[in-house]
């Protein structure tokens, strides 16, 4: 599809060209219009689906000039690296010299990044926790925001950036809300919730063409560790069909947890690969536990295991999905007519990891039901209302530390301001209205 059904403004239309954008991707196909229209959208798709172009352009687009003294378009990423690639993708795309954009990291400091804010901008990229604590410094305006963008969300959510993406959210007074994630869960959702409204969802699915050749694998999707460990302990009971398995973790220390927490760690067929400890029984090559017939499971971490082959293994056993795909794919890529079945345990914090699997080998995986006798494990109560209360208290100090920062802090004569230049008014410091 042509670039001039996305309606990009001319200059915009010959500098994707330039670039060798000759055809629009079905994510900016799906999603311009609306975003230009003023709604709030939820974009799923996978790496390489054009998400971060997607909304550059739309940015570009909706704020039309710049030259403000305020932001009008707020951009939350995970990380310093990808603030940095959506700084690179606006110096390619922008060719209005007047848009004044700026990238919040925590490799700078706060202070710094308050005068480059009051110097006036017009688009702020930036990691949510930096945004948030520049933010009850006084030094974000956030008055005159048009567009909250929040990319890579899944990842977000990941790492555990809820809190201060809502309170930037809740700071805006009105705007418009564009997510962009790799997948959707109920994680995601409940943390887009309370400030997405009436948001359309748009999913693109961009599988490769060609189709990779893989053992049988089935996929089953619980809510969290502990219910991992009970369909492990339950399958796991079956000995005349597990007659063999190697399990994979990610790290050396899950998989002494997991020794350990398997029948209680009573089982005398339950080993470790190159166990922590050196009095530990174990194995350390997958040979040995192969010709071994007292040894019924082998625990693997990813993380010091030389790639060995997995022929007269029957089942392997994903207990963690490996951050690296090509780890997992080159388990499971068909070599020879061998009896193989790998069974992955995921979570919602996993998805992304999975949908990256999938999209490299072209197909995607089957979804086991999860055995009837399986004990699921929830949140207890007094869990949730911990880590209510541990927000609240973090929120608190956050805003104690800020303001005992801004008021207690010696500054250089250069930066020593009685004004708030940000707010775009000039409000006196000691006047300024609450957020």
């Amino acid at each position: 599809m042509s670039l001039e059904q996305l309606k990009l403004s001319k200059p915009l239309v010959s500098t994707m060209s330039a670039l060798g954008h000759l055809s629009a991707k079905e994510m900016q196909l799906k999603t311009m219009s609306r975003i230009l229209g003023g709604q709030d959208i939820i974009a799923i798709g996978p790496e390489g689906s054009g998400k971060t172009t997607t909304y550059v352009l739309a940015t570009l687009m909706r704020l039309k000039t710049g030259g403000g003294d305020a932001p009008r378009a707020l951009i939350l990423v995970p990380s310093k690296e990808k603030v940095l690639e959506v700084l690179e993708y606006f110096n390619q795309l922008n060719k209005n010299s007047t848009f004044n954009i700026v990238g919040i990291h925590a490799d700078q400091s706060i202070d710094e990044q308050v005068e480059e804010l009051t110097d006036g901008v017009d688009i702020v990229v930036a990691i949510p926790s930096r945004a948030r604590a520049i933010y009850l410094k006084l030094g974000l305006n956030t008055n005159k925001i048009q567009m909250m963008v929040v990319d890579d969300a899944a990842d977000m959510v990941k790492q555990g950036l809820q809190l201060p993406i809502n309170e930037l959210a809740n700071s805006i007074q009105k705007c418009q809300h564009l997510v962009f994630t790799e997948v959707m869960h109920d994680r995601l959702d409940k943390m887009i919730a309370d400030f997405m409204f009436m948001p359309t969802t748009i999913e693109v699915e961009e599988l490769s063409e060609t189709k990779v050749e893989t053992y049988p694998q089935l996929i089953y999707q619980v809510p969290n560790f502990r219910t991992k460990l009970n369909l492990l302990n339950l399958l796991l009971k079956d000995t005349e069909v597990f007659d063999k398995v190697v399990v994979f973790v990610n790290t050396r220390l899950t998989a002494q947890t997991l020794s350990k927490d398997l029948f209680d760690g009573k089982a005398e067929d339950i080993f470790v690969y190159k166990p922590l400890f050196f009095d530990e029984a174990g194995f350390e090559s997958l040979e040995a536990f192969k010709i071994n017939e007292k040894a019924r499971v082998l625990i693997v971490a990813n993380e010091n295991y030389d790639e060995a082959s997995l022929t007269n293994i029957p089942f392997i056993i994903h207990f963690e999905l490996p951050e690296d795909k090509m780890l997992y794919i080159n388990r499971v890529i068909k070599k020879d007519e061998v009896d193989l079945v790998a069974l992955n345990f995921i979570t919602d914090l996993e998805l992304p990891q999975l949908r990256k699997i999938e999209q490299a080998i072209g197909h995607k995986l089957e979804e086991a039901e999860l055995p009837e006798d399986l004990k699921i494990e929830d949140v207890g109560k007094a869990t949730k209302q911990k880590t209510k209360r541990a927000k609240e208290l973090e929120r608190q100090q956050a805003e104690e530390e800020a303001f005992r920062e801004a008021a207690f802090q010696q500054k250089k004569e250069s930066n020593a301001k009685t004004t708030n230049y940000s707010s775009g008014e000039k409000a006196k410091m000691n006047k300024l209205r609450n957020h």
